[in-house]
């Protein structure tokens, strides 16, 4: 059964359409099952009726024309239950309705199980035999299997315009499309639809006799890649505040890599020709991201993609494929990466939707410093249909109207009208001290990875770096970097921040970032040997990078260490050993360097519960609420299926970042916040009135973090953290906290307009 349920799942998925696909599941099950009905029902969620939208064995007038309410029939049973009815002799049965349009009276044995997607309800899949006996336990499996295959579909088949929209293949301007917010604002325009101009995933490997050309075929078209990017980058300056456009050093970096242009070396060494090759090498770069938990990282996935797209198609062609964009191009497509907004014409582009990514992919990291729209993550978008239509993207709810109706499209107008007087007001937050009303400094920091993060961070008004990624400069070799390669980069940040402070986190590698010269197989990485339990275990890597550092702050002073992943004391000692012995060991070699502020990252339970004990041996203490929030609720916050789960403002996790509050505070140290947490603008009112010493963010969302502590005085703060403790769901929490940022005057921080 497992054959031939693979074989049905990809002939559906090669489907024209979704009526196609429906057809083509009713075929299929009533062969392979040998019964004499096999139909699909469908909801329409208007009418909360069933609508019989493909059968094999009755009537084929009847479908469309048959609509059950939940309340009547069979059908409307199993959709009701949301569980298989299985009958010997379905005329029998209360429930039973017969419709004669269907010329169903003649079937006895009744099987009906329901498709759901996300806990609703979507359709209801039959299967009917003449003979009086009940099917069995295997065909009930096997078809509630077929079912959940299913639900996926039925769900996309409904965002795109609902029963009606399947059977007319039109899309209903009224119905809003949902992804994640990327890029904050209102896009009204026209939809592009872009696409790579090459496959690099289709190559086929094929043996090669002249492997010196093939060599130089690949070489000839990294130097055209490399010198496409440079132009990129001076056409994008005139956009750009200055140093923004530096978000594309990273592919530069990567062009100059032994590691990507050495490997497909190698390969067509060992025979194969240069595409192919280079196939292997992004696949092998790229899956090593794909791994990775932490959304920041896992999207460089997609830039190690879209270069290895681009050197193929210059193999392929020299002549570069031209597109049209209109002046309010709204771009659309499968995964839009950062180049290819960088390609449309300066001015063009007011918006960006994508079926794949997130907000901490370069496309969004772009469209932000760029002040365009972006929703990402939008797979219910049917990509290939909209190009040339009006569309609507709403980069604060992650929806998307495509041919929005005109009551939406002036809605939108409005908003949009109202959206561009906020930013204006925003844009005046920059030179302003972050301060409550009643007099609290709050300083606001920022989050940093690259290089390129840095303009963007200084134009936000960030008063220094809260979190340093460090792990970067070790992702892109085929090597641990050495002393004086880390200490160029770390000079380099504290150097464009100094006066301002610097906190820098040691290597957090393992569990979800991996590095290809440093391979770790376990069954559980996230539970495993990562973060600091690694440079403890190899303290010749820890020594390497913490001199650096220190060597890199010499006459600044400006630099702090943050270490990740602390589980117990034990570490944090065994941690502050080496650091003083790299201190000594710089010091011995003449170098005048100042013991930096180190400080313990929170972000598992066990060291919530050692809070105490942990900043009386540190300087201060970090909350990750990232991490922290996936640990205490044992939710994967990048599986669909449970990330609905994860809440920041779930009622254990405000209680545990309380806990941490008060445990540093008892020991006279700070407290920072440095996850997602610090820049959503509900969070920030109560992490205000639990007293949180300094909040870091992206640097996107730093003005509206600062806004809200302009807006609300600290005994507010507490008395709305006193009131939403009482609550036992993050649900009410979040609704409140939005009606407190409403009647501050703060709305437009949460929806579309002021």
């Amino acid at each position: 059964m497992l054959e031939v349920l693979h074989r049905i799942v990809k002939e559906v998925s090669a489907a024209r359409d979704v009526d196609e696909a429906l057809s083509v599941i009713v075929r299929r099950l009533k062969d392979f099952l040998k019964v004499d009905v096999c139909s699909i029902y469908l909801v329409d969620q208007e009418s909360r009726q069933l609508v019989l939208m493909a059968t094999e064995g009755l009537n084929a007038g009847s479908v469309g024309a048959v609509r059950l309410p939940f309340e009547e029939g069979l059908v409307g049973l199993v959709a009701e239950r949301a569980e298989p009815v299985n009958l010997d002799n379905a005329p029998d049965h209360p429930r039973f309705r017969y419709f004669p349009e269907t010329g169903e009276e003649r079937y006895h044995a009744f099987l009906g199980v329901p498709i759901i997607h996300h806990r609703k309800v979507v359709g209801v899949l039959i299967i009917q035999q003449h003979a009086s006996s009940r099917f069995d336990d295997q065909t009930v499996d096997f078809l509630a299997t077929i079912a959940s295959q299913l639900a996926g579909g039925i769900a996309h088949a409904e965002a795109i315009g609902g029963i009606d929209g399947l059977r007319t293949k039109r899309i209903d301007g009224s119905r809003p499309l949902l992804g994640q917010p990327g890029a904050p604002g209102v896009a009204i325009g026209t939809a592009v639809v872009v696409r790579p101009f090459a496959d690099i995933d289709s190559v086929p490997d094929r043996p090669v006799d002249n492997r010196a050309t093939e060599q130089e075929r690949f070489l000839q078209a990294v130097r055209n890649v490399r010198t496409e990017v440079k132009d990129m980058v001076d056409r994008m300056t005139e956009a750009l505040p200055k140093g923004d456009a530096a978000l594309f050093d990273a592919y530069l970096m990567m062009l100059d890599s032994e590691s990507l242009i050495g490997a497909t070396l190698d390969r067509i060494r060992d025979g194969n020709w240069a595409p192919g090759a280079l196939r292997e090498t992004i696949r092998e770069h790229a899956s090593a991201f794909d791994a990775m938990e932490d959304p920041y990282l896992r999207e460089r996935g997609q830039d190690v993609r879209d270069l290895g797209r681009r050197i193929l198609q210059r193999m392929q062609s020299e002549e570069q494929a031209t597109r049209e964009y209109p002046r309010d191009s709204v771009l659309v497509g499968e995964e839009i990466s950062a180049s290819m907004l960088a390609e449309a014409p300066p001015g063009h582009v007011v918006g960006v939707v994508s079926v794949r990514g997130s907000r901490t992919s370069h496309t969004a990291i772009l469209a932000r410093a760029l002040g365009i729209p972006a929703v990402m993550g939008c797979d219910d978008i049917p990509v290939g249909r909209v190009g040339g239509w009006a569309i609507i993207a709403d980069g604060y709810s992650g929806r998307v109207y495509v041919n929005p109706s005109p009551a939406v499209s002036l809605e939108y107008i409005r908003l949009q009208r109202e959206e561009a007087e906020l930013s204006a007001g925003l844009r005046d937050l920059r030179h302003l001290i972050s301060e409550t009303p009643d007099g609290v400094r709050v300083p606001l920091y920022a989050n940093t990875g690259l290089v390129s993060d840095i303009q963007p961070s200084l134009n936000s008004g960030a008063e220094g770096v809260g979190l340093y990624r460090t792990e970067f400069p070790f992702m892109i070799r085929d090597r641990f970097p050495g002393e004086s390669e880390q200490r160029q980069v770390y000079r380099q940040v504290l150097e464009t921040f100094s006066p301002r402070p610097v906190t820098m986190r040691t290597l957090d590698i393992g569990g979800d970032k991996a590095l290809s010269y440093f391979p770790i197989n376990e069954d559980n990485p996230f539970l495993g040997w990562r973060g600091i339990r690694i440079t403890l275990d190899h303290p010749e890597i820890f020594l390497v990078q913490l001199r650096a550092m220190l060597r890199a702050s010499v006459g600044l002073d400006n630099l702090s260490l943050l270490l990740p992943m602390v589980s117990g004391i034990a570490e944090l000692e065994e941690s502050l050993a080496l650091i003083r012995r790299a201190h000594a060991e710089v010091i011995e070699e003449g170098e005048a360097v100042v013991m930096p502020r180190i400080g313990v990252m929170v972000e598992v339970p066990s060291a919530v519960y050692q809070a105490r004990n942990l900043a009386r041996r540190a300087d201060f203490l970090s909350v990750g609420t990232n991490d922290l929030t996936q640990y205490l609720l044992a939710v994967d916050r990048n599986n669909s299926r449970v990330a609905e789960l994860y809440e920041t403002l779930h009622p254990a996790v405000l209680r545990a970042v309380m806990q941490v509050v008060e445990a540093a505070h008892a020991e006279g140290r700070p407290v920072s916040v440095c996850g997602e947490m610090a820049g959503d603008p509900a969070a920030a009112i109560l992490l205000l009135g639990m007293g949180i010493d300094s909040l870091s963010m992206s640097a996107s969302s730093l003005p509206r973090i600062k806004w809200v502590i302009r807006s609300f005085e600290t005994a507010r703060a507490r008395e709305l953290l006193d009131e939403v403790l009482a609550y036992e769901d993050p649900v009410p929490i979040r609704e409140r906290l939005n009606v407190a940022l409403d009647e501050a005057g703060l709305g437009g921080l949460v929806r579309a307009g002021k």
